[in-house]
């Protein structure tokens, strides 16, 4: 094996040992399986307004529905394979962010319920959670004062 001495010629080792990604296929799937998703979302909102549900209550029931769908199916190791193959598509719609709680929920259960499940559950999530209140905070204060 060569000697790799330079940044440049480490790159070029990285680029020819790295497989091709097929981009156009990877963000094809992406799309389809998000609207999927996104698309039994709005048939169960309209399941729920068929049923005289307001659209408050509707979304609700929405969220409350794909949450469970996606915790269970994190549970039985299918989230996982969905989200191989569809990538961000499976992970930016709501799905995502149950699956973010209960994968380490899982892996962690085995350190016992208070410093396993309860002080790892959000290792992923607690990041997005701390920063996306703060500026939610941050916006509406400054809204207070300016609009």
């Amino acid at each position: 094996m060569k000697k790799i001495e330079t940044k440049q010629e480490y790159l070029d080792y990285v680029d020819q040992k790295s497989p091709n990604s097929p981009i156009l296929k990877n963000c094809f799937n992406a799309f389809w399986v998000g609207g999927l998703i996104c698309s039994i979302g709005q048939i169960i909102f309209d399941f729920c307004k068929y049923k005289g549900f307001d659209d408050t209550s509707c979304s609700t029931i929405v969220s409350i529905i794909l949450i469970g769908l996606a915790a269970l199916l994190t549970a039985l190791n299918i989230f996982n394979k969905i989200g191989k193959f569809a990538g961000a598509g499976s992970l930016v719609p709501i799905t995502g962010f149950a699956n973010s709680i209960v994968s380490p929920a899982i892996e962690y259960k085995s350190e016992g319920y208070v410093m396993g499940v309860g002080g790892k559950m959000f290792t992923v999530a607690g990041p997005v959670l701390v920063y996306g209140i703060s500026t939610s905070i941050i916006v509406g204060i400054i809204a207070t004062f300016f609009v």
